[in-house]
């Protein structure tokens, strides 16, 4: 639902960015827009295009790892313009070491699931699965 002002309504946003209308609020709260969001005369939130745009990044953030206090820097970086581009490199070069940390980590815990799955189907199709890593009692 439009607002009638060619804005945004807080369910369009969530329905673009599939975050609920609290997680949008909350990240108004938590001043993490990239501008204060404009109400209609009616007191209705008025998004932009960009504003999803944003929200959508800060998902990516999100779901990645970053935790809101860097989204909250990196939104105010933003905000206060040119001039700290070095800032806000240092800061997605931190993240992406942490990310790629997270992926080398996953991938570790990954080969050691897939050579389970491996025996196990070996075993499953040779018949020789019962007693597989099979509890036992202590002396």
């Amino acid at each position: 639902m439009s607002t009638g002002s060619g804005g945004l309504s807080i369910g369009d946003v969530a329905e673009a960015t599939g975050m609920s209308v609290h997680a949008l609020r909350f990240f108004e709260r938590e001043g993490l827009f990239l501008r204060p969001i404009p109400r209609s005369g009616g007191g209705h939130r008025v998004y932009e295009a960009a504003d999803v745009e944003w929200l959508l990044l800060c998902d990516r953030f999100r779901a990645s790892g970053m935790p809101i206090a860097t989204i909250r820097r990196f939104a105010e970086l933003v905000r206060s313009g040119p001039g700290n581009e070095q800032d806000r490199l240092a800061l997605l070069r931190d993240h992406e070491r942490s990310v790629r940390a997270r992926i080398a980590e996953l991938t570790a815990c990954l080969e050691v699931i897939r050579g389970k799955v491996v025996a196990y189907e070996e075993h499953v199709r040779e018949g020789t699965a019962a007693g597989v890593w099979a509890p036992t009692p202590s002396p």
